[in-house]
């Protein structure tokens, strides 16, 4: 069945226009994002006002589903200290912690301090949110390993208002120590006597609560994994993090890693100068290099000037090594990004790419090697210049497009942040200095 259409223009009218009763009647309507997607086409003074009139339960979901971009955390600083508290109650620990992590030390006490499940969303607050730690849920379903079959029923039960939803039931001894999972099936259909130690599985596959949120992602995806329980270095059992957590994770990490390649910030942002901020400077180093670049052709003035046609391909065999480059330098940051790069395997990596640039190289020389040749009178030689060249830049193309990354990511710099601009360096300055050697080698001897 296809969700319910609603008009996210009209809702925000509703807001604009102050009519909040009909606004707050037809929320109780929407699914949390969608009633999220109305919030954030406001601007910040009106959504705290639709935020002001919702009742806790609704605004609470909606600003947890709210783009990061869009701080739904300011929007909550706004409101008046008893009535943030009273939202913040309505969500799950992990979602409360990601809101109030936004805010200033002295907003949040403020929050906190309104609370009733103050120490939970503390306990999280003191972990990085890119990590487990800032992922997980304090809430999970856990019974004793001394547990009967009917008593881990009965706790089940009894903590099942506390956990709206579960997909494992961890176990755990009397230090709270995780040691296995119970497989429900074998749960629901054993003797209510039997010893739930007799069917626990292994809880083999479990995280640190500072493990980086994209290796968790991992782990999950790899394992095909609903949760996977947080442990402390002593095996104690302290959260779990949930699938939905994780498919978050995966859009953002995947928007900050391509935004990165990009030469921009990490974060999606409608601010002007903020995005100048976080553009300007990648730009400038671009501008630096490409007067690099430019000194090889001030170099080499006299070749041009006695041979003005090869300036017309300079910029074909310079392009077509940036394209080229970028190709092998994607491919690579995206095998180093998902873990595919193991220990010793930089090489393989490496000669694949340079055994991709050199066929790729050939075939194109050949095709542009061709084109001058029909083009241009007496254009066998100048072919076999132009030929060559893009041979040999596509070459030092796939190498720098494998290499620079690896390089970046072994001296713990995020190889998309700053590969791109080393690469095209690279084959522009490369490109332009084969051209102008070998026709001054082959056409001006």
């Amino acid at each position: 069945m296809s969700a319910p259409p609603f008009d996210a223009a009209a809702m925000a009218e509703l807001v604009r226009t102050g009519r909040m009763a009909l606004f707050v009647e037809r929320a109780h309507d929407l699914e949390p994002a969608d009633l999220a997607d109305v919030l954030a086409s406001l601007d910040e003074d009106e959504r705290v006002a639709a935020v002001r009139a919702l009742p806790p339960e609704l605004s609470s979901q909606a600003l947890a589903e709210m783009p990061v971009e869009e701080h739904a955390g300011e929007t909550l600083a706004a409101l008046a200290p008893e009535q943030a508290a009273e939202i913040v109650d309505e969500l799950e620990d992990d979602d409360a912690a990601d809101l109030i992590g936004e805010l200033d030390p002295v907003t949040q006490e403020h929050i906190l301090a309104g609370l009733e499940h103050r120490a939970e969303v503390d306990q999280l607050l003191r972990y990085d949110e890119k990590t487990a730690g800032g992922l997980m849920t304090t809430h999970l379903m856990k019974v004793r390993d001394t547990d009967s079959v009917a008593e881990a029923l009965e706790e089940i039960r009894r903590r099942s208002e506390e956990v709206e939803d579960f997909y494992q039931i961890f176990v755990v001894d009397r230090r709270d120590i995780l040691v296995g999972t119970l497989p429900l099936k074998q749960l629901v259909t054993s003797a209510p006597d039997r010893p739930v130690r007799e069917f626990l599985e292994e809880a083999d596959i479990r995280v640190a609560p500072d493990l980086d949120q994209e290796e968790v992602a991992r782990v999950m995806a790899r394992y095909n994994l609903a949760s996977v329980p947080v442990v402390n270095p002593a095996g104690r059992l302290i959260g779990r993090v949930t699938f939905d957590d994780v498919t978050d994770v995966v859009e953002q990490e995947t928007t900050e890693d391509l935004l990165r390649f990009g030469g921009v910030s990490g974060e999606l942002s409608s601010d002007v100068v903020a995005a100048v901020r976080s553009r300007l400077p990648w730009l400038l180093i671009n501008l630096l290099t490409a007067f690099v670049a430019k000194s090889v052709i001030d170099a080499q003035q006299d070749v041009i000037g006695r041979l003005p046609l090869i300036a017309a391909w300079l910029g074909v065999i310079a392009g077509m090594g940036g394209n080229a480059g970028t190709q092998a330098l994607a491919v690579t940051v995206r095998r180093v990004a998902l873990g595919l790069v193991a220990a010793g395997e930089a090489r393989r990596v490496i000669v694949n790419e340079l055994v991709v640039g050199a066929l790729n190289g050939l075939a194109n020389g050949a095709l542009v090697a061709a084109v001058a040749l029909l083009t241009h009178t007496g254009g066998a030689t100048l072919g076999l210049v132009v030929g060559l060249a893009m041979v040999g830049n596509l070459i030092v193309a796939g190498a720098s497009g494998a290499v620079i990354p690896l390089l970046l990511h072994r001296m713990r710099i995020d190889p998309a942040v700053a590969s791109s601009i080393f690469v095209t360096t690279f084959t522009d300055v490369f490109g332009f200095g084969l051209v102008l050697f070998l026709a001054r080698v082959l056409l001006l001897h």
